[in-house]
């Protein structure tokens, strides 16, 4: 496994380190801090491609001045002992020097999809993550790259600049992974001490009775969605709820009625700790 530090030689690594033209290399972005979804991902990443490229790089462009940046969880030599484990090829740790020029004055805004839900609370985060994204998918020059489903937003979001960009890069989803409990995997899960944890389950838990209410056939988004809020104040009253969507996956547009394959979101606050996750209905 090789252990890249710049950009130039990332930029090279498909000579010096065998990443010839016709070899397929796919792409696993993360900011470190690997739990099993990110593994999970490497793994798909991996019976997909000859040479896997995993990232490291706590991107400080996508979060906000008062967010969690400074206090993020890392652990580089935790992270490469489990990409070496997995089978990575190149693991690229940048520093943000070597991401962003001082004088850098260029950024890609997407101005539709990351308007609402996580856009609406964090102004400018998808800015930093369109660009984070673009600069890495130049750097490392990959033919897929993979994403976790966790982050639905994110997902539409980079699939929209793909397409609109004329990136030469696949766009590939892997499943949520989830704890025992149905906590979904998270770096931040580790903020959460015992009694946030319990009350953590209740997103998850909420999903997953929306998604009973709609197998009843409870298919009005509004309806459903005001039973959601309802069932989550009832059940976990110390969760803060920040939003509960209903919208189609690709547009992220609210959808009237619920129907298989319909993405519902959740995002919230257990103390300190903001926390996301979704269902696809029905799959």
């Amino acid at each position: 496994m090789k252990v890249l530090r710049t950009t130039s030689d990332m930029l090279h690594a498909r000579w010096h380190c065998g990443m010839g033209a016709e070899t397929s290399v796919g792409f696993v972005p993360t900011m470190g801090y690997l739990h099993d979804g990110h593994l999970a991902l490497i793994q798909l990443a991996r019976r997909r491609a000859a040479w896997v490229v995993v990232s490291l790089f706590v991107n400080p462009t996508q979060f906000g001045p008062n967010e969690d940046f400074a206090q993020y969880p890392r652990d580089e030599k935790r992270d490469l002992a489990l990409c070496e484990e997995a089978g990575v090829d190149v693991v690229f740790i940048p520093t943000p020097s070597e991401i962003y020029a001082a004088d850098a004055s260029v950024s890609v805004v997407e101005n539709q999809l990351s308007e609402g839900m996580c856009g609406s609370t964090r102004p400018g985060h998808f800015n930093g993550v369109c660009t984070v994204v673009a600069k890495l998918f130049q750097i490392v020059r990959p033919d897929f790259a993979v994403f976790g489903q966790k982050d639905a937003q994110q997902v539409a979001v980079i699939k929209r600049m793909v397409r609109d960009l004329f990136f030469s890069v696949e766009i590939v989803v892997g499943p949520i992974v989830r704890e025992k409990d149905g906590l979904a995997l998270s770096s931040r899960n580790v903020y959460l001490h015992k009694p946030e944890r319990e009350q953590a389950l209740g997103l998850y838990a909420t999903l997953q009775e929306m998604q009973a209410q709609w197998e009843m056939d409870m298919r009005d988004a509004q309806s459903l969605t005001a039973w959601g809020r309802q069932y989550l104040v009832d059940h976990y009253p110390e969760v803060e709820l920040e939003y509960l969507v209903i919208c189609d996956p690709d547009s992220l547009l609210p959808c009237a009625d619920v129907q298989a394959g319909t993405l519902i979101a959740i995002a919230a606050r257990v103390g300190q700790t903001r926390l996301i996750d979704n269902i696809l209905v029905g799959t």
